[in-house]
């Protein structure tokens, strides 16, 4: 990497990390002055004592708040919209997200319509935001999202099946709890898929063609803490390991959060906005196979993820190195209990063709390190469908 270029670095909101943090979220909402928090989770979280962590640390400091609980997977516009009216209603003046990507990404574009109005279309893309949200802190329980880090929420249109990503700085939380002791009940299929999402985004951030410097120390921290801690996080759900992926996990989306992702996130929103795949699953299908198309176009970048995960590449060539990223990812992905195929996830040849057209809208494409044509992308499609 050249360090004498010129690079722009998006810093993160302030952090507080560490076990029981949640039950700070009440302190940390009266440093913006905020009166009234909208909460926004999902119905299944909903249903556990983790919201309950939060209204009590909200009452305690004196916060009025109105729960939002309608969050799907994969959020909607018409959710988003939904919840923009009963956050007018209520007079609210500030967001509290807790959940996965899902009810981050719905409080970000609610917080967003909130102070820009207008329709949640035209603020697709990078920068097209003009008005900072107000105050989010965001508080995740999934080891995968990065969101809580990020500049970017990903909403779905469910006429078109297109998943729509805005970025702009004016989406960031001001605050990121992240308190590992929120995912010790997360089921285990849950810590594979958003463990292996947070892996894809550390890779992706790594091979960017926006890398930088710093990003890339995130990365590469974030996969050498995936290999240490993901397969025991699945297995056992100790605090240790799901710190550890936490930890991850958060470093991935302050990488990405620079860089972008690249190809497969642009090939796997469109699976999951066509087919319902959960994003996790549906990138850690494809995560192999769009690093082996990569791998000519970065390939001493895929050999020191070889090496971060933990693959003795001394001596090899740098092809060879590269190759064994192939394998420890796809290793990886097999011992957590990932599927081999999108068809065993419901995918079907009906779907290719919309969801090659899908996949190349996404701006992440430009930054692939190999440049993909649609067909490059159909023909990937078509070897993970199996």
């Amino acid at each position: 990497m050249d360090i004498s270029k010129t690079y722009t670095l998006h810093l993160s909101p302030r952090i507080v990390f560490g076990v029981g943090t949640a039950q700070q979220v009440g302190a940390e909402v009266l440093r913006f002055g905020v009166s009234h928090v909208f909460l926004v989770t999902d119905t299944g979280l909903a249903q556990t004592d983790i919201p309950g962590i939060v209204t009590k640390s909200l009452d305690a400091a004196g916060v009025k708040w109105t729960l939002f609980s309608d969050v799907e997977p994969n959020p909607s516009v018409g959710t988003v919209q939904k919840g923009l009216a009963l956050y007018t209603k209520e007079g609210c003046d500030g967001l509290v997200a807790v959940g996965g990507g899902s009810p981050i990404d719905a409080a970000k574009a609610i917080g967003l319509l909130a102070t820009n109005g207008g329709d949640l279309h035209t603020y697709f893309g990078t920068d097209n935001v003009k008005k900072p949200i107000p105050p989010l802190v965001a508080i995740p329980t999934t080891c995968g999202t990065g969101s809580e880090v990020t500049q970017f929420t990903v909403i779905t249109d469910t006429e078109t099946h297109f998943k729509m990503g805005i970025g702009s700085p004016h989406n960031l939380p001001r605050v990121a709890i992240v308190d590992p002791s929120l995912l010790v009940k997360l089921p285990s299929r849950m810590v594979a898929a958003t463990g292996m999402d947070a892996l894809c985004h550390a890779i992706e951030s790594y091979t960017s063609l926006a890398a930088q410097p710093v990003s890339d120390a995130f990365s590469l921290h974030a996969i050498r803490m995936i290999g240490q801690h993901l397969r025991t996080a699945v297995a056992n759900g100790n605090l240790t390991d799901l710190s550890g992926m936490a930890m991850a996990s958060m470093l991935a989306g302050m990488a990405f959060n620079n860089t972008r992702t690249t190809l497969v996130h642009a090939m796997s929103h469109a699976v999951t906005g066509h087919a319902g795949v959960p994003h996790g699953v549906a990138n850690a299908i494809l995560v192999p196979y769009a690093m082996e198309f990569n791998l000519i176009g970065s390939p001493e970048k895929h050999g020191d993820i070889a090496a971060a995960l933990g693959e003795d590449t001394d001596g090899l060539s740098i092809m060879d190195a590269a190759r064994a990223a192939v394998d420890a990812v796809q290793e990886l992905a097999d011992d957590v209990g990932i599927p081999h195929t999108l068809r065993e996830v419901g995918v079907t040849e009906a779907h290719l063709e919309a969801l090659a057209d899908d996949a190349m809208k996404s701006g992440g494409i430009a930054l692939n390190s190999r440049r993909p044509t649609r067909q490059d992308v159909l023909a990937l499609y078509k070897k993970a469908l199996g």
